[in-house]
C-alpha cells in the first residue's frame, strides 16, 4: 500500500513539473508574439507612411509633367558655305554663313486651344549696318471647333507652295532653298489675319485667309513687297483660298489663289496695281523615291508694272529624289523663273542643282550640292551645310 502511495506522490510531481515548465514556456511564447505583433504594427504604420509619401510624390511629378507638357519648345537652324562663280562679271562668292537660327516657343491652353511661335535671327547678328535681321514670323492662336473646322489668328505663314510652311533643312534636299518659291511666291512669307481650316473629307481640305497685303515698290518684285507685318499698310489686304489632297498614300496634290486690289496699297501716283496670285504643286513618294513639282504665276494690272515687264511673273521646278537608307539620299532639280516674264524678252532665269543630304540623325543632315546657273545669268559653283532640328 505504502509502495502505491509513492508510486502516486511520484506521478504527481512529475505532471506537475511538466505543467510548471509548460506555463513557463506558454508565456514566453506570448511575450514572443505579443512583441512580434508589435514589430508587425510598426511595419504596418511605416508602410502606410511610405505609401502617403510615394503618392504625393507621385502626384506632384504628374502636376509637374503635366505643367511642363503644356509648354513646348523647339527650332531650327542652318550654316552654309556659298562658292559661286559669276561668269559674266567674273566675281567669285566665298562665304560663310549662318543662315538661320530658329527658336519654337508653343503652348497648349486646352486640348482645343493653343498658341505657337517662330522667332528667327538671320545672318547672326541684326542691326544698323549688318547683314542680319530679327524676325518674327509667327505668332498665332489655333482653335479647334470640331474634327472638322480648326482656325487661326493672329501672324502665320501662308498657305502657299511647298516650302513656306515646312522649311526646316532636314525636310527637304539641298543647302539653299529653291529660287522659284523664294523669287516668286515669296518664300518664307507671313502675314497677320484670320484662317480657317475645313477637312471636308479623309484627305481633303480647303484654307481660306484673310490676311495683310504685300506692298510693292517702284520695281514691282513681288519678294520686295512683303512687310512681314512690321507696321503693314492695310489698305488693301489679300484674299487666300488653298485646296489640298491627300487621300492617296503617298500623293500630295495642292492650288492655292490669292487676290489683292491694290500691291501699292493705294499710293495715289501710280495706277491701281490688282493682282492674282495662282499656283500649284505635287508630291509623290513611291517607297524611296520621290518627285515633287511646282508652278506659280502673278499677274499684275497697272501700268507702271507693264512698263517695267513685272505684269506676269511666273516661274516652276521639278526635283526627283532617291533615298537609299535612313542616311543617304540624292536629288536634282531644275529651276527655271522670271520676274520679268511680260516684257517680251528672253529673262528667263534657270538653275540646276545636283546633290546628296546624309542624316547623321532624322534631326541632323549635312548637305552639299552642285549649282549650275543659266538663263539670263551665267554663274556655278557648289554649296555645302549642315542643319537641325529639333
Amino acid at each position: 500500500m505504502m509502495k502505491k502511495t509513492l508510486i502516486a506522490a511520484a506521478l504527481v510531481s512529475a505532471f506537475a513539473s511538466q505543467a510548471a515548465i509548460a506555463s513557463d514556456e506558454t508565456q514566453e511564447l506570448r511575450k514572443v508574439i505579443e512583441q512580434q505583433q508589435k514589430v508587425l504594427k510598426d511595419l504596418e504604420k511605416r508602410l502606410e507612411q511610405t505609401e502617403q509619401r510615394v503618392e504625393k510624390t507621385a502626384d506632384a511629378v504628374e502636376e509637374s509633367s503635366s505643367a511642363k507638357s503644356a509648354t513646348t519648345i523647339g527650332g531650327y537652324g542652318e550654316l552654309h558655305y556659298n562658292n559661286i562663280t559669276d561668269n559674266k562679271s567674273g566675281k567669285d562668292k566665298k562665304e560663310f554663313d549662318f543662315h538661320r537660327f530658329v527658336l519654337f516657343f508653343g503652348h497648349e491652353f486646352t486640348e482645343k486651344t493653343r498658341f505657337f511661335s517662330e522667332l528667327e535671327v538671320e545672318h547672326s547678328i541684326s542691326g544698323e549696318g549688318q547683314n542680319g535681321e530679327v524676325e518674327l514670323e509667327q505668332a498665332y492662336i489655333e482653335h479647334d471647333f470640331n474634327d472638322m473646322l480648326t482656325a487661326k489668328a493672329g501672324l502665320f505663314l501662308m498657305p502657299v507652295g511647298i516650302i513656306n510652311e515646312t522649311h526646316e533643312p532636314p525636310a527637304f534636299y539641298g543647302v539653299e532653298r529653291n529660287p522659284v518659291e523664294k523669287n516668286i511666291l515669296p518664300a518664307t512669307w507671313w502675314e497677320a489675319g484670320a484662317n480657317l481650316n475645313i477637312k471636308a473629307a479623309p484627305g481633303l481640305a480647303f484654307d481660306a485667309a484673310v490676311t495683310s497685303g504685300l506692298n510693292v515698290g517702284d520695281d514691282y518684285k513681288i519678294r520686295g513687297g512683303r512687310q512681314k507685318v512690321s507696321e503693314a499698310k492695310a489698305e488693301d489686304l489679300a484674299y487666300t483660298a488653298r485646296v489640298k489632297y491627300t487621300a492617296v498614300p503617298g500623293l500630295e496634290l495642292a492650288a492655292t489663289v490669292q487676290y489683292q486690289s491694290d500691291l501699292t496699297q493705294g499710293r495715289g501716283d501710280v495706277d491701281t496695281a490688282s493682282a492674282t496670285l495662282m499656283t500649284a504643286h505635287a508630291i509623290y513618294t513611291i517607297e524611296n523615291f520621290t518627285i515633287k513639282a511646282l508652278y506659280a504665276q502673278w499677274d499684275i494690272d497697272g501700268k507702271e508694272a507693264e512698263a517695267l515687264g513685272r505684269d506676269k511673273q511666273k516661274g516652276y521646278y521639278i526635283e526627283p529624289s532617291y533615298r537609299f537608307n535612313e542616311s543617304f539620299g540624292v536629288f536634282a532639280r531644275y529651276n527655271a523663273y522670271d520676274n520679268e516674264a511680260g516684257n517680251g524678252v528672253d529673262s528667263e532665269i534657270t538653275q540646276t542643282n545636283v546633290g546628296v543630304n546624309y542624316w547623321l540623325h532624322e534631326n541632323v543632315v549635312f548637305k552639299a550640292d552642285y549649282e549650275k546657273v543659266g538663263g539670263a545669268k551665267d554663274a556655278d559653283g557648289f554649296n555645302l551645310g549642315v542643319g537641325y532640328q529639333f
